[in-house]
């Protein structure tokens, strides 16, 4: 359902932007590294403390620490404005500039969301303009336009339908080494302090390697991705290492790591990283011990073959499928 524009006042809503909201804005903004990067949590900090009012107000239960928004190292890496309705999923509450006529979605927050709901941010008369509400978005910029009123979010987090997410695409190492990566895979070096990026280099180190001659070693890339295990972490992700070195044609030698991030100096214990085959078997397995700052496994593959990296703990894990 598309709506033109003037009538857009019959469907937008009104709420005061409370102290507390701009205080815990304000807090967030504090602690970036940039004043880019701290309007942009100021705001988007602003929208979600709205939002979460509005649906407490309509006695729908929220969950801020469970958001992503709320958890300082996804607010630094990333542009999120997501709040937990308990029981149900994520919104994304996306600020808005006044007389735009698009609201930008980061394509990062595009999947494992219920819904979109844009607010506009007026901070000098305290007071945010909730501007409508839409289930799925495939493009950044979203036309206000188009927004259904916001009575239908509460209607789909009543009564949620059930939502068919795609197939999860494996995630092809061999176009690595031509530098094409998937979204989500950074840098060892953007997610780690330096002294622990050089633990992600173990092949060209460790002299007791089981894999071939080290002058075979000249050629290396890696990547690394945050990995979140929600509360089972209490709110502090670890990043999975990847690194490839092709030894020939027909093998490549493949190192995995987990560490952590943040202020974090060592693992949680009983983390597990874990390597199964195609068939799902635990290929080779390890797990954290008290004081351990990261976790590894090594082994060798052809092109071709398949394979999934799990990190666990407890009852929460996070997989992902590979394909040389």
């Amino acid at each position: 359902m598309t709506h033109p524009t003037h009538e857009l006042d019959n469907l937008s809503l009104s709420l005061p932007i409370t102290q507390t909201a701009l205080r815990t804005a304000q807090q967030f903004a504090n602690e970036q590294p940039t004043p880019q990067k701290a309007e942009q949590v100021r705001f988007n900090t602003l929208a979600v403390c709205v939002v979460n009012d509005y649906l407490q107000m309509m006695g729908i239960p929220t969950n801020l620490k469970a958001s992503d928004s709320w958890n300082p190292v996804l607010r630094l890496c990333a542009n999120v404005a997501d709040l937990e309705v308990t029981g149900v999923g994520r919104v994304e509450c996306r600020p808005h500039q006044n007389s735009q006529p698009n609201c930008y979605i980061p394509p990062e927050v595009w999947l494992d969301r219920v819904g979109y709901v844009v607010v506009e941010i007026d901070e000098l008369s305290l007071e945010a303009t909730v501007l409508g509400f839409t289930q799925n978005v495939a493009r950044e910029e979203l036309p206000i336009r188009q927004l259904q009123p916001i009575e239908d979010l509460i209607d789909c987090l009543v009564e949620p339908q059930p939502v068919i997410q795609p197939k999860k695409a494996k995630i092809n190492l061999s176009q690595w080494l031509f530098n094409t990566f998937e979204r989500g895979w950074e840098t060892v070096e953007t997610l780690l302090a330096p002294a622990e990026s050089d633990l992600a280099f173990s092949f060209r180190s460790a002299p007791d390697s089981v894999m071939a001659e080290p002058e075979l070693y000249k050629e290396y890339i890696s990547r690394a991705k945050l990995i979140d295990l929600g509360m089972q972490l209490a709110g502090y992700p670890v990043a999975l290492v990847v690194e490839l070195q092709p030894e020939s044609d027909r093998k490549t030698n493949i190192l995995l790591q987990v560490h952590p991030i943040g202020d974090q100096l060592y693992l949680p214990p009983l983390l597990q990283l874990t390597v199964l085959d195609e068939s799902g078997l635990i290929f080779l397995e390890a797990q954290a011990r008290n004081a351990d700052n990261y976790i590894q496994l090594q082994f060798s593959g052809v092109p071709g073959e398949q394979f999934s990296v799990k990190v666990a703990l407890g009852d929460a894990s996070v997989i992902e499928d590979f394909v040389l």
